[in-house]
């Protein structure tokens, strides 16, 4: 068969989203992956030791938990065997004085350790919490429509309608304030602004850029009112779901399958033609998982000037690194064993240090203190390593993608070859003080740098685990340019879908979904 209804091109999570979707309405599709797996970033591997499964990059599945296409699709999904192992203790940062704070949906717990701190700041947590809850269906809205849309406007005149102008204008400059100037009028204390705060570096906003505010908001209010899940037995349950879906609905998802090239006809996108040859038909849409630069230096040769030019200028963020252990036993937290339970651990104590952290990275230094995200998986899922065992996810946010030096003045390697293995050692040390002793648990232990990353993944540009950077003019309209920001390319029947489109990047999968209905409609 070479003639199918829809091709897309990448199986990461949106372009299964849209297939799956397109699927379900009786389309026949066709998902074209040049890597071994179907998954883009949301892979789980045993890279260190036999029955120790690592998720590769995405950990967090809440945003694809809470999506508008899983509840759509959750039926089909779960009887492809999809499951989740929910946290109720989300996140949590500690300090250097020993002292530290976390999130858990028993909003009693959390305000209390808050109040230990700053009363007036457990008062100021309870009442952002309750407001969430109608708050959420607005905010969460406008982040699953199109940009532009009527949908969108309509969504903003029944806020004012319900809220009223004052609300809606606070909301307008929660999109537009950077961490620091939304968290400071609201809480007195330094650990729960830095609490809140690290949620930015998860993009790429340190403390005081414009546009950092909202993520924080958003993760520390839905995990206080609904919690975190990941992956039952890793992330790439929700790959293995959605590949069922689709083929069980007559499509077929082709791994070790590379486009050459998408092939116009009568003006519009008629199929592809593989690296060995091969030619695939489309009869109604190719859909592109892929960055835009891939899409236009690439894919497509002779796109639209203007296109062309926007693809190249779109801008990465900052580079990630990963560090995955397969453990003897959970990290010993000084600051308590309570913070064992907990899915993720921030080392991010300070603005200051969150903000060394982001200049640093940005002027091709590696940062001197780095931010840490440290995954705990098997806490919440024991299935992921042999019985008593464990495995830890080091997120190192945000690093250089070209090194021009080195903060502290002890690493003189300029490539990420030789970089990765001074730096990770440094990573170690850095939890080492906050958790003493984890050397001497870790039984082995893979380092993937923000080169490494590009290598696996060509969208990852530059290292850049978002696929772009997530800054105001990168963002909304102009996600991934202006003009380009429904999906739609120059060429007729072309699409394109992923983190590099609005609503950007996590496991939410709002563009693949967005396109699968506009599509089907």
């Amino acid at each position: 068969m070479s003639e199918y209804d829809a091709i897309v091109v990448g199986a990461g999570v949106n372009g299964l989203a849209s297939a799956v979707h397109l699927s379900q309405r009786g389309w026949r599709v066709l998902v074209l992956e040049r890597a071994a797996k179907a998954g883009g970033a949301v892979r789980t591997e045993e890279i260190t030791l036999p029955g120790y499964r690592h998720d590769l990059y995405a950990m967090n599945l809440s945003m694809f938990a809470g999506s508008a296409f899983y509840a759509e699709h959750k039926a089909a999904l779960d009887a492809q065997g999809l499951a989740f192992a929910p946290a109720s203790d989300s996140f949590a940062s500690p300090f250097p004085d020993g002292s530290w704070l976390g999130v858990s949906t028993d909003l009693e717990t959390t305000a209390a350790r808050i109040a230990a701190i700053s009363p007036a700041d457990a008062a100021t947590w309870r009442q952002m919490s309750a407001d969430f809850a109608s708050e959420a269906p607005f905010i969460g809205g406008i982040m699953g429509q199109p940009m532009p849309s009527f949908g969108a406007v309509r969504l903003l005149t029944k806020a004012l309608r319900e809220k009223g102008l004052d609300w809606v204008r606070e909301m307008v400059r929660l999109l537009l304030a950077s961490p620091r100037n939304y968290l400071d009028p609201r809480f007195e204390s330094p650990q729960v602004r830095a609490l809140m705060a690290a949620w930015g570096l998860h993009l790429d906003f340190g403390p005081d850029v414009a546009g950092g505010a909202v993520f924080p908001y958003l993760e520390s209010m839905a995990n206080q009112n609904f919690g975190m899940v990941i992956g039952q037995g890793g992330a790439d349950t929700i790959i293995k779901a959605m590949v069922g879906v689709i083929e069980a609905a007559g499509g077929a998802v082709r791994c070790n399958a590379e486009v050459a090239e998408i092939v116009q006809s009568d003006g519009r996108a008629s199929g592809v033609t593989l690296t060995d040859g091969s030619k695939l038909t489309a009869k109604r849409a190719v859909i592109a998982n892929t960055h835009p630069s891939l899409l236009a230096n690439r894919l497509v040769p002779g796109i639209n000037p203007r296109f062309a030019k926007a693809a190249r200028n779109f801008r990465a963020g900052p580079g990630a690194m990963m560090i995955h252990l397969a453990l003897d036993s959970l990290p010993d937290w000084s600051a308590g064993a309570d913070l064992q339970r907990f899915a993720y651990v921030h080392l991010a104590p300070s603005y200051d240090v969150m903000s060394a952290v982001y200049h640093e990275a940005m002027a091709g230094l590696l940062p001197r203190e780095p931010v840490l995200v440290v995954g705990q998986p098997t806490a919440l899922d024991p299935s992921r390593a042999p019985d008593g065992k464990h495995v830890l996810w080091v997120q190192v946010r945000v690093v250089p993608y070209a090194i021009s030096g080195d903060a502290s003045g002890t690493i003189t390697a300029r490539n990420w070859d030789e970089a990765k293995g001074p730096y990770s050692e440094r990573v170690l040390d850095l939890i080492e003080r906050y958790a003493p002793g984890l050397r001497s648990k870790i039984l082995a232990s893979s380092v993937i740098s923000p080169l490494d990353l590009e290598r696996a993944n060509p969208n990852l540009v530059r290292g850049d685990s978002l696929s772009g950077s997530h800054h105001l003019d990168q963002n909304f309209l102009f996600r991934p340019a202006g003009g380009w920001s429904r999906y739609r390319t120059p060429v007729k029947d072309l699409y394109m879908v992923g983190a590099s489109t609005w609503p950007g990047a996590g496991t939410g999968v709002g563009s693949g979904y967005m396109l699968g209905k506009m599509l089907a409609r």
